[in-house]
């Protein structure tokens, strides 16, 4: 006989834990150590000499850094209890990150990359003795040719955002190069493509033009061509836009910009729902970019440091940055920037763990399995379209009726004109089902965004239980409203307010400056100018 099991209520029951935890400065206890260092061994001392000595005095510290001294325990528990206050892919069903996909990263590659030979690796470190790291490095660049049919990848940008200004650096040299960066002054993105191109474009002194989409949601082909002319640097677009929108005409876009000199750049940040079905080169593009972390399977790292893999065609090769890596009789090589090259755009040659994290989960997928992850990312994606346009108020804008690739920007306009209730006070309550839901979906033309991306990590039952929290947090908006209004009520925090945020003089963004600001203290830690 078995016992019997009470159901599980849908949404699930959730709440955050909650601990009253210090920072780890407060923590300090004079004495107190994580670890005991090996003392020096006899004859070392002598045989070394005293090497702080040998520093230059700029470079030594008056006194010893204000460091929190905690026994190991309590630094485990301090940092197992933080990581219990907050929600993360691990935990939840995480497709609310909208434009930044949070995959399933899987954990052997976490232990691939644990071996000393990378987990120690420095940049500077002879050749000879990183020959492993430099062959995975360029396996993954002919990987990454392959998949976009590109002639040459480098994995020197740290990010999504840095490989579209590594692209649009490329382009700038490229008209350099040939004496036309003086007339080629301006740059087309489209309004849905991701922020980023627009930023690069301007923050490298492009004029910016957008394009907005036609009467039907896609990216408006006539109005591009008439943006067109001999000022024309470049287009940057992404496809499938940040919408899920694809742009059938894509070719024609690349073709026109051709036509009047200007290069094509592609955006692949949101490249999941095509791998294998669909190449940047086939298009024409001259440059293109993936996100290790979003289509790959990297770590997203929160902010970085990431990794992009940027990929060219052969005409634009010599403008890559550096150092690149080959391929010599006797082994592997690290050459610095060419003559043509835009230069270093980062430290070292890469990020290599997410390298190998990237060409590991390739290697596991193969080719045939790189297209069925796209199938089943944009099988997903359509199974939550249909889910979530049936959540009365939930409303998918553009290209109403037709199907998506990967993602989907939804709107809460109809619910927040019934409710007066906005879409981020619907992400604060969804906390509290244990979910994440970003609100960042600029630029804000969608009225109440809401960027959904299942990827293909995701089950049915896991893309249902998400649905069903949104469902309910729909329902409260008109039964309950204060219910979301005054949330989160699960969550470690409840409602806070922005006024510290908002007001530079009561606001610290690190310990130092805390003590600083609220306590007149001078770190004694400053390192002494010479």
């Amino acid at each position: 006989m078995s016992l019997p099991v009470a159901p599980k209520p849908s949404p699930r029951r959730f709440h955050q834990a909650q601990w009253d935890e210090p920072i780890v400065f407060e923590l300090h206890c004079a004495g107190e150590r994580g670890i005991a260092v090996t003392p020096v061994e006899p004859g070392v001392r002598e045989a070394v000499g005293d090497v702080v000595a040998a520093l230059p005095a700029s470079l030594r510290r008056p006194a010893p850094p204000h460091l929190p001294e905690i026994g190991q325990m309590r630094v485990l528990k301090h940092y197992l209890r933080l990581s219990q206050e907050t929600l993360g892919s691990d935990l939840n069903v995480d497709i609310g990150q909208g434009t930044c996909t949070i995959k399933y990263s899987p954990k052997i590659n976490d232990q691939l990359i644990e071996v000393p030979q990378l987990r120690e690796l420095h940049p500077r470190q002879s050749e000879a003795s990183v020959q492993g790291a430099l062959e995975i490095t360029w396996r993954l660049e002919q990987l990454m040719a392959e998949i976009s049919g590109m002639h040459a990848v480098t994995f020197q940008s740290p990010g999504g955002s840095a490989g579209i200004w590594t692209n649009i650096a490329m382009i700038r040299a490229y008209h350099a190069a040939r004496g036309e960066a003086e007339q080629r002054d301006e740059v087309i993105t489209t309004i849905f493509s991701h922020p980023s191109n627009a930023a690069a474009a301007k923050e490298a002194g492009y004029k910016v033009i957008t394009v907005y989409p036609d009467a039907d949601g896609y990216p408006d082909l006539t109005a591009m061509k008439a943006a067109l002319s001999d000022r024309t640097a470049a287009i940057m677009v992404t496809n499938p836009e940040d919408t899920g929108i694809y742009n059938p005409a894509i070719q024609q876009w690349v073709d026109a910009a051709h036509g009047v000199g200007a290069l094509a750049s592609y955006d692949q940040a949101n490249a999941s729902g095509i791998l294998g079905i669909t190449r940047a080169r086939e298009a024409g593009f001259d440059v293109c970019q993936f996100n290790l972390h979003k289509t790959f399977s990297a770590p997203h790292g929160c902010g970085g440091p990431a990794a992009a893999a940027n990929a060219v065609s052969e005409a634009l090769a010599p403008f890559l940055p550096g150092p690149r890596i080959v391929r010599e009789d006797d082994g592997f090589a690290v050459r610095q920037p060419g003559p043509l090259s835009i230069g270093h755009v980062a430290p070292g040659f890469g990020v290599v763990l997410h390298v190998v994290r990237a060409y590991a989960w390739i290697m596991a997928l193969g080719a045939e399995g790189l297209r069925t992850a796209s199938e089943i990312a944009v099988l997903n994606n359509n199974y939550l379209l249909h889910e979530v346009t049936r959540i009365p108020g939930a409303s998918a804008p553009y290209a109403t009726g037709r199907r998506r690739i990967e993602q989907v920007r939804y709107s809460w306009q109809e619910l927040f004109e019934q409710t007066g209730i906005t879409s981020e006070e619907i992400g604060i309550r969804m906390t509290d089902f244990g979910f994440h839901y970003w609100t960042s979906h600029h630029p804000y033309v969608v009225p109440q965004p809401f960027t959904l991306e299942p990827t293909e990590c995701y089950s049915k039952a896991e893309i249902d239980e998400y649905v069903a929290a949104l469902a309910e947090v729909a329902r409260e908006c008109r039964e309950e409203p204060e219910v979301v209004r005054s949330a989160p009520h699960n969550q470690t925090v409840h409602h806070t307010h922005h006024d510290d945020l908002d007001d530079p003089e009561r606001w610290a963004i690190t310990w130092r400056a805390y003590r600083r600001k609220y306590f007149g203290e001078t770190p004694v830690d400053d390192v002494v100018a010479a």
